[in-house]
């Protein structure tokens, strides 16, 4: 019997009307979805974009929501990789195609990467279906534009000594998850000397969105600051 096939689907941000036509008909055509949380007790993000969109199905569906565990320890998390991969293709392997939900586009910091470089190991096909990205939907929801002509920019999803390094060769930072390295994020732009303009949006597109000029601190998870230095012309 034929392996079934797996895709890995972007959901976007948050707000359902986002998701992508496309995205939608495989959803709506696919018997297995596949959408991780983060915490037990706690439903998937992505699976709760993607629900109306499984409410209109003809026929029913298996959800799997395996735990994807939010910490830094690589034996944690290659071990919730290996076992999502397992789990994924003992279902495959009966011939059924599989759909994995992932917030954003799987392309993008998405943790469907990892799973999706063990099951092309063992042989799976592997299609990717793009999603709007977290920083783009932030942008034009706080209307400040990302780049324009020759502007250069860098995706920071979490500081480190390559930053202060490159800044001055930048004219837009995008910073993600800002709750999690917010101190050192904040001291290295006001380290650079040209005016600039900062604008952080929390909750991308969902019901409690929250859009600050400058940075803000409250220890929410989808936190996203924009950095947008001005030039001298």
């Amino acid at each position: 019997m034929a392996i079934g096939k797996l895709y890995g689907i972007g959901v976007g941000p948050g707000d359902p009307e986002l998701v992508t036509i496309k995205a939608a008909r495989i959803i709506k055509e696919t018997d297995i979805i596949f959408a991780p949380k983060s915490r037990n007790g706690k439903p998937s993000v992505a699976l709760n974009i993607v629900q109306g969109i499984i409410d209109e199905r003809e026929t029913e569906c298996e959800i799997l929501q395996p735990l994807f565990p939010m910490t830094e320890d690589k034996e944690e998390l290659d071990k919730s990789w290996d076992d999502a991969a397992q789990m994924l293709f003992e279902k495959l392997e009966t011939g059924l195609d599989a759909v994995f939900v992932t917030l954003g586009d799987p392309t993008i910091f998405s943790t469907f990467s990892y799973v999706s470089k063990r099951l092309q190991k063992m042989g799976v096909e592997v299609v990717l279906v793009p999603g709007i990205p977290a920083m783009t939907a932030c942008s034009t929801t706080a209307g400040i534009q990302l780049t324009e002509q020759d502007d250069i920019m860098v995706v920071v999803p979490k500081v480190d000594e390559r930053l202060p390094k490159i800044l001055p060769y930048v004219d837009t930072v995008v910073a993600m998850k800002t709750s999690r390295h917010l101190d050192v994020l904040e001291e290295c732009i006001n380290k650079d000397p040209r005016e600039k303009e900062i604008v952080s949006v929390q909750n991308c597109t969902m019901e409690d969105e929250n859009i600050v000029h400058g940075f803000v601190d409250n220890k929410k998870y989808f936190s996203t600051s924009i950095i947008k230095f001005k030039k001298n012309n």
